[in-house]
């Protein structure tokens, strides 16, 4: 025997289940069951998806600055590259593992350090995001947000990282470390020497880092009511799970 549930009964139970898990007011309901469905205006939804930007960018860039915000988090810890992972190895045999932590620490903190660079060109991305962007976002994949960033940030992230991550990698002493134990493990027989840019290494782990960690916001925002922290983001990203359950294309 089928049921099938009308536009009505779902309304029915979305009131029973705020009801049921949250002390709200009427008017509280009403709100949102007004929301349901219904379309928000073109200005809205650019304006929805912007506030949504921002706050998911600023979010970002906030934590990746603080003290430890990449070296605690093991999603984007930047180690050892990889054709050096044998020089970690190396070094941790002989004795010298605090060397190869003071290299990732410092790598780290270079990371942390260029993070803060991101905010004004996250902005100018959003500012200058036209009426198609914000739909494809909105109705896209669950990191449609992400991916435009990367198409239209890397670059102009790239540039300003990479001096702030250099001046870093100096002022930690991290470069001379690095050298000091790539020479050394060049000099050894029978292994193939390592030539990695260190400063280039961080850069492109540092950016990878930040859409790895924006993308969790996006995420957030799009499937938890609760991230949507007003009543502009509910009515939008209601609508967008609307849209997408009447054509699950979308």
């Amino acid at each position: 025997m089928r049921f099938s549930i009308s536009q009505a009964s779902s309304k029915l139970l979305f009131t029973f289940i705020l009801l049921l898990f949250h002390q709200v007011s009427q008017a509280q309901i009403n709100e949102l069951l007004g929301k349901l469905g219904s379309k928000p205006s073109e200005e809205q939804i650019q304006s929805g998806i912007k506030e949504a930007l921002e706050k998911a960018t600023d979010l970002t860039v906030e934590r990746l600055s603080l003290e430890n915000g990449f070296l605690q988090n093991p999603d984007i810890k930047i180690l050892f590259p990889p054709e050096a992972r044998k020089v970690e190895s190396t070094l941790r045999k002989i004795g010298l593992g605090n060397v190869a932590d003071d290299v990732i620490t410092s790598l780290n903190r270079a990371a942390e350090d260029a993070a803060k660079e991101a905010k004004p060109i996250f902005t100018d991305a959003i500012k200058s995001m036209t009426l198609k962007d914000v739909q494809q976002i909105l109705l896209g994949e669950q990191n449609a947000a992400t991916n435009y960033f990367q198409k239209t940030t890397s670059d102009s992230l790239a540039v300003k990282f990479s001096p702030k991550i250099d001046q870093s990698l100096s002022k930690t002493d991290a470069t001379k470390i690095w050298e000091s134990a790539m020479e050394n493990y060049n000099k050894l027989p029978f292994v193939k020497p390592v030539e990695t840019d260190l400063t280039k290494y961080v850069t492109d782990k540092a950016i990878e880092g930040l859409f790895v960690e924006i993308a969790k916001e996006e995420v957030e925002i799009r499937e938890k009511i609760g991230a949507r922290t007003s009543p502009l983001l509910q009515s939008v990203f209601g609508y967008a799970e609307q849209a997408k359950i009447k054509d699950p294309k979308k």
